[in-house]
């Protein structure tokens, strides 16, 4: 998956696959994580927010099925 690199103290990149709702968090220290059944819309709120970081705590973790790969 293609990630876009983003101006976050804790997160390097963000992706996001459309055709199985995968969103994709690369932070800092090179963790990757993705997140399941999130819709497009989650995406596109999460790289326009003034913090990804704090958008990624408030409205993704504890909300989605994750893996780390």
């Amino acid at each position: 998956m293609n990630r876009t690199p983003v101006s976050s103290s804790n997160i390097a990149s963000v992706g996001y696959d459309a055709d199985s709702s995968t969103l994709e968090i690369e932070f800092n220290n090179g963790t990757v994580y993705q997140y399941f059944d999130v819709n497009e819309n989650v995406y596109n709120e999460l790289i326009g927010a003034q913090s990804i970081g704090g958008y990624l705590a408030a409205n993704i973790k504890g909300r989605y099925r994750y893996s780390k790969v």
